[in-house]
């Protein structure tokens, strides 16, 4: 009897022994996780909390973003409520919201830069087609005379504006009134492009997203990362 009581009592000490072996530490067990209490909202400041991070997870959720660093969010809240210093500058925190959106876009966009990456590399191909340094692509549809524009120059133009599918997004034509713009204040593939070009001449330029608007939109008729066609035709260099 005395060595079943022994048997019994013991394990509530922590240990387990028979008449044979000497006590051991027993195994620990691991705490039962306890549910997570469900949040209280027990103030007006208390529901506008909750308000903004729905507000702000929503919107970033909308932008294409899946999911965030949770704990690193809202220690950049705490941080900036607190007045504490700052894990990353504001140069090194807009970058690194910038990079994030720009691959998320560029993954979203993937199939369109592929699919105009091929055209491009087929329509060089081409006898006519010739191709700057830069990537631009172009035609020269008829030849002009005269000089050539510089950087700082103003010229009058005509132009009819494509996507790759051929949609039109843009045309003096259609206005009815030639462009009036500076060589300098335009994409850069027609900055490039106009100063190949002499009065009366007409070209087809072929530009690469990266020389038009790069990653961003431009209104709602040119996506992100959009290859853009452009007919032009030069008629003058104002004032000269």
């Amino acid at each position: 009897m005395k060595k079943l009581i022994i048997t019994l009592l013991i394990p509530f000490c922590g240990y387990a022994v028979t008449a044979q072996t000497k006590r051991k530490p027993a195994a620990k067990k691991a705490p039962l996780k306890s549910a997570a209490a469900p949040a209280r909202m027990t103030s007006l400041a208390d529901s506008a909390s909750y308000a903004f991070g729905i507000s702000m997870g929503s919107g970033l959720k909308t932008n294409g973003l899946k999911t965030l660093n949770y704990d690193l969010l809202i220690k950049g809240l705490k941080d900036a409520f607190q007045g504490q210093t700052p894990l990353l500058n504001e140069q090194a925190a807009q970058k690194a919201i910038g990079d994030l959106f720009k691959i998320i876009t560029m993954e979203k966009y993937a199939p369109q830069i592929a699919k105009e990456k091929n055209f491009l590399e087929g329509n060089l191909k081409q006898t006519n087609v010739k191709q700057t340094a830069s990537g631009l692509q172009y035609i020269v549809i008829t030849p002009g005379e005269g000089p050539k524009p510089t950087a700082t120059d103003n010229v009058l133009v005509n132009y009819k504006g494509t996507l790759l599918d051929g949609k039109q997004f843009d045309s003096s034509y259609d206005r009815k009134e030639p462009l009036s713009i500076a060589v300098n204040r335009v994409i850069p593939g027609w900055t490039e492009g106009l100063q190949l070009m002499s009065p009366g001449s007409k070209y087809k330029f072929f530009i690469p997203y990266q020389l038009a608007y790069g990653e961003r939109p431009a209104g709602k008729e040119i996506p992100p990362y959009s290859m853009l066609i452009f007919e032009v035709e030069f008629l003058k260099i104002n004032g000269k």
